[in-house]
């Protein structure tokens, strides 16, 4: 595998990645008088390997990392990986579950926040400043989200599966409490958070490739989103969900 023909091999060749919180392995001869614990070490090199990965990503695919590489941003050998991640693989489904749970808090704070608010149907226009904030703020995350949802590594195409279905459950759940749905099937109510959570999908894509020479300025981007989401609440309005007692969430 490409995890094991890497092991035992380290570059000579130093790579400095400061912005990504690169440990240098000397640092740990510092005079502090509260030495670092066992578990604080364990914990900065694992993540470490999770950003000095993300660093590698920024115009490649998963799969043509080699361990010796990812263990080379953390300044460890390739065998010393294997203490913190079961293997590659393992590694780019904590960087999944880790960079789509980042999403889902802050769109479930802005949802919740609205609804406290009695401002539901601002909920969909706040949602999408965020997830344009998001996107700027974390880009090599959700670049590597959506180069790696539908190509490379078949345990990431299942994580991000996985954590989209977890996405359209929460947003089901929300969709149950508002005004005039809460007579509405499960499987209606599902069929709805999934079309909005492609299109928000969609415009995480449509974002990251925004302000592009002869391309769609943000701005533009987030505007069709917002009619994209208009559309689909129209629709919601006008639609007529056989009442059942036996799938209400």
């Amino acid at each position: 595998t490409r995890d094991e023909c890497d092991v035992g091999r380290v570059s000579s060749t130093p790579v400095s990645r400061p912005r990504l919180g690169h440990v240098n392995r000397t640092d740990r001869a510092d005079t502090d008088t509260q030495p670092e614990s066992r578990a604080a070490r364990k914990e900065r090199t694992r993540q470490a390997l999770l950003e000095g990965t993300l660093g590698l990503l920024a115009d490649r695919t998963f799969a043509s990392l080699s361990l010796r590489e990812v263990a080379r941003t953390a300044d460890i050998v390739p065998t010393a990986f294997y203490r913190h991640f079961a293997s590659l693989d393992d590694l780019g489904v904590v960087l999944v579950e880790e960079s789509m749970r980042m999403l889902r808090q802050m769109l479930r704070d802005a949802r919740r926040s609205n609804t406290h608010r009695n401002q539901g149907t601002k909920s969909a226009g706040d949602s999408l400043d965020i997830l344009a904030r998001q996107v700027r703020s974390h880009e090599e995350q959700f670049r590597f989200l959506s180069r790696e949802r539908y190509g490379g590594v078949p345990e990431l195409r299942r994580a991000i599966a996985l954590e989209m279905r977890l996405f359209v459950s929460e947003l089901t759940v929300d969709l149950s409490r508002m005004p005039g749905l809460e007579t509405w099937t499960t499987d209606d109510l599902e069929m709805s958070a999934d079309l909005i959570v492609s299109a928000m999908f969609s415009t995480v894509v449509n974002l990251l490739e925004a302000n592009r020479p002869n391309g769609r300025t943000e701005e533009d981007v987030i505007e069709r989103a917002k009619k994209q989401l208009r559309l689909v609440m129209l629709g919601m309005s006008s639609w007529k969900s056989p009442r059942s007692d036996s799938n209400d969430i």
